[in-house]
């Protein structure tokens, strides 16, 4: 009896089998906590950092909870960034070359994914140095290339790239294609071949349903990625347009230019909370995207992984 009751105490402690026990169990629970928290406390501090007011700011009892919910650092935040034009800008720089990115590495890696092409080894490592290589070592060639081409100061300087397979990043979303596409059975294609079905029509009707997670992930990827890069944005767009990051970038210069010390009391004064709130109003619509997204984002993330034949 006491030997049977040691291995029913192990089970429940350690599990058996596919049972995992409530050792393992709180182990497991305590560390996806711990990294909860590194990731979120940033946010939660940010927020409500960003509806405190100054009385609550001067006040070292106010931690947490802020006496009240004051927007009043939205409102400045919102005058200073020009967050309804700038955040149009933002989307149009965003969701533009996105969508152009995303249809065209689609093509690159269906086509490498299916067709036996000479050389196909030298264009992978070609792909691989388009995302090794930092930008920084090319953009200087790009910018040259652009002016010549008078397109500096353009959209068309991120369109084109994206257009073209060379976009931020293409290299990740090819090879995310690419390993989706290695997944569709080769019986479809030959069925449909023998169906009349020619190359174009194959990848339209058989190819791109069954590429939705690979969509999926490059789409909400790549638009983060447009959307937060703001050094090769300012070195070819030249300033034309300025998106939120930018804008968020020259925040405290804009922000006395709208106040100036001299002329403003201390409600009206830069403090922590307004650039925590025009941090979060910056950050806002990539947070709203992937909540909408989310489900269909995590499925295609576990998908877009797998590998056929």
């Amino acid at each position: 009896m006491p030997r049977l009751r040691i291995d029913y105490l192990r089970r429940i402690v350690w599990g058996a089998h596919n049972r995992p026990g409530i050792l393992p169990t709180i182990l497991l629970y305590a560390v996806l906590i711990a990294i909860g928290f590194v990731y979120l406390y940033p946010l939660l501090f940010m927020t409500i950092t960003s509806f405190k007011s100054p009385d609550d700011l001067l006040n070292p009892m106010v931690q947490w909870v802020p006496t009240e919910l004051y927007i009043g650092n939205f409102q400045k935040a919102f005058r200073v960034l020009d967050y309804l034009e700038t955040l149009r800008e933002t989307i149009v720089i965003s969701v533009a070359p996105t969508a152009l990115q995303v249809v065209v590495c689609a093509l690159i890696g269906y086509g490498l994914a299916r067709y036996r092409l000479w050389g196909k080894s030298i264009l992978f490592a070609l792909i691989f140095a388009t995302f090794v290589i930092p930008p920084q070592n090319t953009v200087i060639p790009q910018m040259l290339n652009y002016r010549y081409l008078n397109l500096l100061g353009n959209p068309l300087s991120l369109l084109i790239p994206a257009a073209l397979g060379q976009g931020f990043k293409s290299a990740i979303f090819i090879l995310i294609f690419y390993q989706n596409f290695l997944s569709l059975p080769r019986a479809l294609e030959e069925a449909a071949r023998l169906d009349g079905a020619s190359d174009l029509g194959i990848f339209w009707r058989i190819a791109l349903p069954g590429a939705t997670p690979a969509f999926i992930v490059s789409f909400v990827f790549s638009v983060v990625w447009y959307w937060n890069e703001t050094y090769l944005t300012t070195v070819f767009l030249e300033g034309g347009i300025q998106t939120l990051p930018m804008q968020l970038a020259r925040f405290t210069q804009a922000y006395e230019n709208l106040y100036p010390s001299s002329m403003v009391n201390i409600f009206d004064r830069l403090n922590e909370a307004v650039k925590m709130s025009g941090t979060l109003l910056t950050i806002l619509p990539l947070l709203v995207m992937y909540f909408i997204l989310q489900r269909w984002f995590v499925e295609s993330i576990e998908r877009s992984g797998l590998a056929g034949e």
